[in-house]
């Protein structure tokens, strides 16, 4: 049975040949093997298209710089994976791939959904720094948390998403999602009372809808950039296991206590 609204049987991406496979409409062995980098043809099967010389600096920027952030959760599951399935490689990058929600490494997708609606609202004759206050306020207001800001570790700032917003200006990409970006900085620390650290989640999905891609690709580059983050923790558990140790610390960290009568 058919669920929900079908489309159309057809894929854009790619076909393999007997004799060759075709990406993207262009020859794989032929034309972009030796020719695209890894970042280059990353962009090429997510948009269809061939990275512009500021795509490709600033997507391989965004991958490395969302890359690695220590023992997160997302390690900490891996590698506690694989020291209970060694042979589950894949298993184990997928535990920690699974852990990629609103609270960790995938807040951007939800920093570009609050970009994009308020730029609607700046595209009908709002001034952004209007919109950021309305949007600060009624989040306060709501007991909410400001999809972009905040972080545990990084205060008063965090290097990776200054570096980032310090090299779209340098490069000249910076434009109205990045700076809605800072006007939403200075309305968040009115709203709160304080300033809050913007972390990397916000200036990602600001510079990647500056530079034309979609809200609904932004997620992807901390999904990438992570698994490649994952694989290193892997191989290293791999020669220095330290997944039981970290199970462990978890037990003897919790008490247990009996349920009240």
């Amino acid at each position: 049975m058919q669920i929900g609204k079908p489309g159309s049987p057809v894929t854009h991406i790619s076909q393999a040949y007997p004799d060759r496979v075709e990406v993207r409409g262009r020859d794989l062995t032929g034309d972009l093997m030796g020719r695209l980098s890894f970042t280059e043809y990353f962009h090429l099967l997510l948009t269809g298209r061939e990275p512009s010389d500021d795509q490709r600096f600033f997507l391989d920027l965004l991958l490395v710089a969302i890359a690695e952030h220590g023992m997160m959760p997302t390690n900490v599951a891996a590698r506690m994976t694989l020291a209970a399935d060694p042979g589950s490689l894949q298993g184990a990058v997928a535990a920690g791939i699974l852990g990629a929600g609103p609270v960790v490494l995938g807040t951007s997708e939800e920093c570009a959904r609050l970009l994009e609606d308020a730029q609607a609202q700046v595209a009908k004759g709002a001034e952004p720094a209007t919109v950021a206050a309305e949007v600060a306020r009624a989040i306060r207001a709501a007991g909410g948390k400001v999809p972009g800001f905040g972080h545990p570790v990084h205060r008063p700032s965090d290097p990776r998403a200054e570096r980032i917003l310090e090299l779209a200006d340098e490069r000249g990409v910076s434009g109205p999602h990045v700076l809605f970006s800072l006007a939403l900085r200075d309305a968040v620390a009115e709203a709160w009372g304080k300033p809050l650290t913007m972390n990397v989640a916000m200036p990602i999905a600001a510079v990647m809808l500056d530079l034309g891609y979609s809200t609904a690709t932004v997620k992807s580059v901390p999904i990438l950039a992570r698994t490649a983050g994952l694989l290193a923790h892997l191989a290293e558990e791999q020669e220095h296991p330290i997944g039981f140790l970290l199970a462990a610390v978890a037990e003897e960290a919790v008490e247990y206590e009996p349920p009240p009568e």
